[in-house]
């Protein structure tokens, strides 16, 4: 794997979502900003990078679009989100516990929801790794931060 093999920019199809609450608007952020300082990202289509990765949900796949920096297509997938349902859910509603706790609740009841949330994290890019295997070689960490990005395309509002 080269140095290039890497995503230099990341696009969210924002047609699905009407709103982000500042939380969730900050976590996207903060997705995109060190998945683009510090990635692996090595399409098996085998074209040369950086690359720019578009991701949308349509008709309850996951729609990777990887394309070349000026923009020319590479390889478009989808991913069946079926495998995923369970464990966006769980996550999100830990994260909604992680923000209100934050709020009001001891710095203990918050570091055991955050570790909480990290698990299952670390879960869901685990099981993203093992769903693109033969399409996209990621590490643990990219994966990790694609997981919050679709989580984010999953929240309506």
């Amino acid at each position: 794997m080269t140095a290039d093999q890497r995503l230099q920019e990341v696009v969210l199809d924002e047609r699905t979502l009407v709103r982000r609450s500042p939380d969730v608007e900050q976590e996207r952020k903060v997705a995109i900003y060190d998945l683009l300082r510090e990635n692996v990202f090595s399409p098996v289509a085998d074209a040369p990078g950086p690359f720019g990765l578009h991701l949308s949900i349509e008709d309850n796949r996951l729609i990777f679009d990887i394309r070349a920096i000026d923009g020319g297509p590479i390889h478009i997938f989808g991913l069946a989100l079926g495998p995923f349902r369970r464990i966006i859910k769980e996550y999100l509603m830990v994260c909604d516990s992680y923000y209100d706790a934050i709020k009001t609740e001891s710095s203990v009841k918050i570091e055991a929801i955050d570790m909480g949330r990290r698990g299952l994290h670390t879960d869901a890019a685990e099981l993203l790794i093992q769903r693109l295997t033969g399409k996209v070689g990621i590490d643990l960490e990219t994966s990790r931060r694609l997981f919050t990005l679709i989580c984010v395309l999953h929240i309506r509002g």
